[in-house]
């Protein structure tokens, strides 16, 4: 196994032997072995022994930890990548007005792409109109970016394109038990968003991956503004999965009716505001269940991790050829289709 995940609420991970076991409420309740573990991510109130951090450390295993909403907390940190030719590439590189407006227009073209095609490949599997027709007007916003437009007009037209995308989705679904009104998050208001914001998630912990091991600094970007805390960088490379990886698997979990209205808690009495992001996880709108998540998680590790050329081997081989391209710019950078 490369990545562990664990979701039980209240579970500790402790060392046993050459093994790592969940235990909850004194009872062991599932044993990996450790050898050949790469990853581990503890959703919610999880915790770890002190074996198991000194064997994460030693054998330089990535820890993440994410809320269960699907937020990012944080990570175990080993020692940092010695690559020091690379980072000082992106610094001055991502700090030059031209090249960052250059970058910035490459991956918002790539995803609009990845939408456009999206949207007509199930417009014709399913012979609607209203599908083909928004990939036009999605296409008519990716021509924008060829013309000489400022760094805010970049993201306002990622943003536009983002929500033309997102008035149609709804018409993706074939599961009649659940519907999409709008795209919301922090938190998501219904289940399709719950769902959206945790696989996004996952991802977006995926590229910050591929950034760590590779060399760069994660937090230094070019779409997404600098804020304290916030791994722009991988915001800014984890958007051309979004479509082909996040929402098709959604969409299959969905219209395969491998996810029920039964699989989430629904709070109708649910606060506007939160204190915190325990509040937040204890009084948000829409809660997957425990099984729910692993089921999820199942099937994005499947989704990740088969094929003849496995979607993490993508998104590692992507994010070293953005760093090829910070250090000789003349190469560019072209972003995937899947």
């Amino acid at each position: 196994m490369e990545t562990l995940y664990v979701v039980e609420p209240g579970a500790y991970l402790k060392k046993d032997g050459e093994a790592l076991s969940i235990v909850k409420d004194k009872t062991i309740i599932r044993t990996i072995p450790a050898q050949g573990l790469q990853k581990i991510v503890l959703s919610g109130y999880v915790s770890l022994t002190g074996a198991v951090i000194d064997f994460c450390i030693r054998n330089r295993i990535e820890t993440v930890f994410i809320t269960p909403t699907g937020r990012f907390r944080g990570r175990l940190m080993v020692d940092e990548h010695r690559h020091v030719e690379l980072r000082e590439a992106q610094y001055l590189n991502l700090r030059d007005e031209l090249f960052c407006k250059q970058t910035m227009k490459i991956l918002v073209k790539g995803k609009l792409d990845n939408m456009i095609s999206f949207l007509l490949a199930r417009g014709r599997y399913s012979n609607d109109e209203v599908l083909r027709n928004t990939a036009i007007r999605i296409k008519a916003l990716d021509k924008l970016l060829s013309q000489d437009v400022s760094k805010e007009a970049v993201r306002g037209i990622e943003g536009a394109g983002t929500r033309i995308y997102f008035s149609v989705f709804d018409r993706l679904i074939k599961n009649p038990e659940f519907t999409f009104k709008n795209r919301s998050r922090r938190p998501p208001l219904d289940p399709v968003n719950a769902l959206l914001s945790f696989v996004y998630t996952l991802l977006t912990n995926e590229v910050l991956s591929a950034i760590k091991i590779c060399g760069l600094d994660p937090y230094r970007g070019s779409l997404h503004e600098i804020s304290y805390g916030r791994p722009s960088l991988a915001c800014d490379l984890v958007e051309e999965y979004r479509c082909d990886m996040g929402d098709r698997l959604v969409l299959n979990l969905l219209n395969k009716k491998m996810v029920k209205p039964d699989d989430f808690i629904i709070r109708t009495n649910a606060p506007q505001n939160y204190i915190d992001e325990k509040e937040m996880a204890d009084k948000r709108p829409v809660e997957m269940k425990p099984y729910l998540c692993r089921t999820l998680l199942a099937s994005y590790e499947s989704m990740m991790s088969h094929g003849t050329k496995p979607y993490r081997n993508i998104i590692r081989e992507q994010v070293r050829k953005f760093a090829d391209y910070l250090i000789k710019p003349e190469k560019s950078y072209t972003t995937v289709r899947i």
